[in-house]
C-alpha cells in the first residue's frame, strides 16, 4: 500500500461505510448536517490508543453539546473493537478498517518516524468534518496524550 495523499481544508471528507465494534455499518453519510470528529488510530488497547479514546469519552457531553460527534477508526476487526469498547466503557462507535482503504483515503496511513526509523503505519489523525461534508480541521502526527484539550481550544469547546 503506498502513502496516501494529506487532507486539507476545504476538501470533501472521503465518504465511508465501515463496521462498528458491534459489526454493524456506519457511514460518514450518516453525519450529514452535523459536525463530527473523525479520528484514526493505530491499535486498540495499546497505551496510547487507549489514552486517547478515554480523553475522547471523557470530553465527550462537551462535544456533543457543542453538535460535534466523534468516531474512531483503526485497522481492528469488530470484536476486538467491543472487547475495547467494554474494557474502556467507550460511548462513541469505533469503526473497523483492516485493509486500510479508509486511512489511506484520509491519509493517516503512510510513512512515519518511529523511534528514529522510517515505518510504514497508522498516522495517529484527526479531522473535524463540517455540516456541509467538508474538512474543517486536518491535523497529522498528533500526540495521544493532551490531544483532545488541544482540539478543545481549537475548537473553542
Amino acid at each position: 500500500m503506498s502513502a496516501s495523499t494529506r487532507l486539507s481544508v476545504g476538501d470533501p471528507a472521503p465518504a465511508f461505510t465501515l463496521p462498528d465494534s458491534q459489526d454493524d455499518p456506519v457511514s460518514l453519510a450518516d453525519y450529514a448536517g452535523r459536525k463530527v470528529i473523525v479520528y484514526f488510530y493505530p491499535a486498540a488497547s495499546t497505551p496510547g490508543c487507549t489514552k486517547q479514546a478515554c480523553d475522547f469519552r471523557d470530553n465527550l457531553a462537551e462535544l456533543n453539546e457543542s453538535g460535534i460527534d466523534v468516531i474512531g477508526i483503526s485497522p481492528d476487526k469488530p470484536a476486538k473493537l467491543a472487547k475495547f469498547v467494554a474494557a474502556e466503557e467507550l460511548t462513541f462507535p469505533l469503526l473497523s478498517d483492516p485493509d486500510k482503504t479508509v486511512l489511506a483515503a484520509w491519509g493517516a496511513f503512510g510513512e512515519k518516524k518511529m523511534y528514529g526509523k522510517t515505518v510504514t503505519g497508522v498516522i495517529r489523525s484527526t479531522f473535524l468534518v463540517d455540516e456541509d461534508g467538508k474538512i474543517a480541521a486536518a491535523q497529522y502526527n498528533v500526540r495521544a496524550t493532551g490531544h483532545v484539550a488541544k482540539l478543545r481550544r481549537d475548537l473553542s469547546v
